[in-house]
């Protein structure tokens, strides 16, 4: 397997979201991207396991295990 080098350019977009990431509820996450379905998974638990999903106006899911938010599903990620 080939090794990825982040661009400058990679490096500030990561820069950017950080300030971002450390107000969301969970200290430790997951992120999946599908680029080709342009979907981003942002997973609160090591195995995604949700029970019941919440899709809002925005084309964001909310997924829960009981009343516990597990994950948050974007879709069209790349043009928010």
């Amino acid at each position: 397997m080939a090794k990825e080098t982040l661009t400058e350019a990679s490096i500030e977009h990561v820069l950017k979201a950080v300030g971002h990431l450390v107000r969301l509820p969970r200290a430790r996450m997951w992120l999946d991207y599908d680029e080709p379905a342009d979907v981003l998974y942002v997973h609160f638990t090591p195995e995604p396991c949700s029970t019941r999903s919440e899709m809002r106006e925005d084309d964001v899911i909310l997924d829960y295990r009981g009343k516990r938010l597990v994950g948050v599903t974007i879709l069209d990620a790349s043009t928010r």
